[in-house]
């Protein structure tokens, strides 16, 4: 089996190094308050001619990584001819489906599982959605190899399993979240400590099986820019888990939420 490529030529040295600046500053924007992006909870948007309804501004957070991951899947594999060189879009990938069924899922709990009150404002879910469909196409794009580069069995098998796992327990998790919030009008903005499944060791553990999932994206792409696309969303989530375990400090008390309990990585983080 080959070395994962990369990106080729010029563009491909941007898009890396683009990359590795994510994954270098994402975790500390993420934990900052000052600089962390403020949606769902952390959002501090009120004026509704300004701002979206929070469940509004997460499906413009992923609905266009749907779109183009989806749309890349069907679209396979195009040859378009131009003076002196051959562009080719890969034909469509098994990690390409993968990213698919994630975004999709996150689109389908977003409209039916999730309960939101509050609003944010527009800009900061039309830059994170924009962020995370280039992320969808690199995925399609490098995940999509020329025969002869492929993963090998075992890496897709692998890489598949990591993915269940990641997007099951993910799953389970939000689902626990959206439990804890009443239907009722009076208590909807009355966020409640987290409990069952991780959640007893972690602030995020819905964070820690979503990076798994990516892992498994990665793993089954065999291409070395979608690693670092996991790479950038271990970053990434990683400094929102900081923020998620301040959030829980600052709003339980100590029975209800210990101060030792870790942010992602039961024991470790």
């Amino acid at each position: 089996m080959e070395t994962p490529p990369t990106f080729p030529g010029l563009a491909g040295l941007i898009i890396t190094a683009l990359q590795v600046l994510v994954v270098a500053t994402s975790y500390a924007n993420e934990a900052n308050p000052k600089t962390r992006a403020q949606y769902s909870k952390f959002s501090q948007a009120s004026d509704e001619s300004k701002t979206w309804p929070s469940r509004l501004g997460m499906m413009v957070i992923y609905t266009p990584a749907l779109i183009a991951s989806a749309t890349l899947l069907v679209l396979g594999i195009k040859r378009a001819t131009i003076p002196g060189d051959v562009v080719t879009i890969p034909l469509p990938s098994w990690a390409t489906f993968l990213c698919s069924i994630h975004m999709a899922k996150r689109c389908l709990e977003i409209l039916f599982l999730h309960k939101y009150s509050g609003r944010t404002d527009r800009g900061t879910p039309m830059m994170i959605g924009f962020f995370y469909a280039l992320q969808a196409s690199l995925v399609a794009y490098g995940g999509g190899q020329e025969k002869g580069q492929d993963p090998s069995i075992s890496m897709v098998i692998m890489g598949t399993i990591l993915f269940a796992i990641g997007i099951g327990g993910n799953f389970y998790h939000h689902h626990l979240l959206a439990t804890l919030r009443s239907t009722s009008t009076d208590s909807a903005k009355k966020y409640v400590a987290p409990r069952g499944g991780l959640f007893g060791y972690v602030a995020t553990p819905h964070y820690l099986f979503e990076l798994i999932g990516w892992l498994g994206i990665a793993i089954v792409s065999h291409h070395i820019n979608v690693y670092l696309t996991f790479a950038g969303m271990c970053s990434y989530l990683g400094g929102r888990s900081v923020a998620q375990n301040e959030f829980n400090r600052r709003n339980f008390d100590e029975k209800e939420w210990p101060i030792e309990r870790k942010n992602m990585v039961p024991f470790i983080f």
